[in-house]
């Protein structure tokens, strides 16, 4: 199956991941269908779906009009079988748990089109495992969005030795027509890009809070107002190709052996201390939300609209809307 050709995707699960997936199939054209298992899933889900629109329309992603003609792109429905009948592209976004993921996977593939594609939200379960028992393991990849998928362009595509090289290729083409920014993992890796730079820059933020260096207030505007306006903008391989005339390779070179002594010094631990840390830490991020301008918010839904806000100006920017 072309990509040009794929004009119909099942969603299946309708939680936080797979009803911003759906919102943004049905923004980019495409007709999609949202399974999950009862109807009191799946009201929840349209109620995410209307929050979704409605946020865009708010911060000027899409114009009001527009929103019925979004919502007429998706049916929902509580059979797996009737959602994947005619999809070309399935997006898998069930709980994090491998048996649970693997009886879906069963089913998709009972009752899916032969040519039809394959890939789960699992931020951390190998597609190896989760394919482990599958009838058309050549056909599956994983897909793993950032938070919420809708906004965050990134999606990790990954594979493992079963899967055909054509299909990795064919799921980055589809995502990339739908606006994504794909990356492929050359090999299988737990916890995938993303998420291990992450958890690596959140490693040192615990170490200095905990070390008494710094508030968690404080390590959070070193990181927001430093590097991460940076990071907004290109990755930091590219931030160093800036920093020097001699690029990335004169970077490198002009700082020597000046690292080693931060890289002494920096955390290296590997159990998370998060008991510890929440304890150390909530008091101060309390505070933080307790500071915040009243156009910030105070409580987690206020701060996280206007996250969302702030998100869309960063993605016009980007010409992602």
């Amino acid at each position: 199956m072309n990509v040009e050709n794929i004009k119909q995707v099942a969603s299946i699960g309708g939680g936080v991941i797979g009803s911003s997936w759906t919102t943004l199939f049905a923004l980019r054209g495409l007709k999609v269908c949202q399974y999950d298992i009862n109807d009191e899933c799946i009201a929840k889900c349209v109620e995410n779906i209307d929050r979704n629109l409605d946020s865009l329309i708010e911060f000027g992603a899409i114009r009001a009009e527009e929103k019925e003609a979004v919502k007429a792109n998706i049916t929902y429905t509580t059979s797996i079988a009737e959602a994947v009948r005619e999809a070309g592209f399935i997006q898998e976004n069930g709980p994090e748990r491998l048996p649970l993921k693997q009886n879906i996977l069963a089913e998709i593939e009972a009752a899916a089109a032969p040519d039809a594609l394959y890939a789960s939200s699992s931020s951390g379960l190998l597609i190896s495992e989760v394919t482990a028992n599958a009838v058309h393991p050549e056909r599956c990849v994983g897909g793993h969005p950032y938070n919420p998928p809708h906004l965050i362009p990134l999606v990790e595509i990954s594979y493992c030795e079963k899967t055909d090289p054509q299909n990795v290729q064919k799921a980055k083409a589809f995502y990339q027509s739908i606006g994504k920014e794909a990356v492929i993992l050359n090999k299988e890796c737990p916890g995938f890009i993303a998420n291990r730079l992450q958890l690596a820059v959140y490693r040192e933020m615990i170490e200095l809070v905990m070390r008494g260096v710094c508030s968690a207030e404080d390590a959070d505007k070193a990181l927001t107002f430093g590097p991460g306006i940076r990071w907004a903008i290109f990755g930091h391989n590219m931030i160093m190709q800036l920093g020097n005339p001699g690029g990335l390779k004169g970077m490198m070179e002009m700082l020597g052996d000046g690292g080693d002594v931060w890289l002494a010094d920096m955390a290296d631990w590997k159990h998370m201390p998060n008991q510890e840390y929440g304890e150390i830490a909530q008091a101060s991020v309390d505070e933080m939300m307790k500071n915040f301008p009243d156009e910030v918010g105070h409580t987690n839904p206020e701060i996280a609209r206007y996250r969302d806000k702030m998100l869309i100006e960063i993605l016009k920017l980007h010409r992602k809307f």
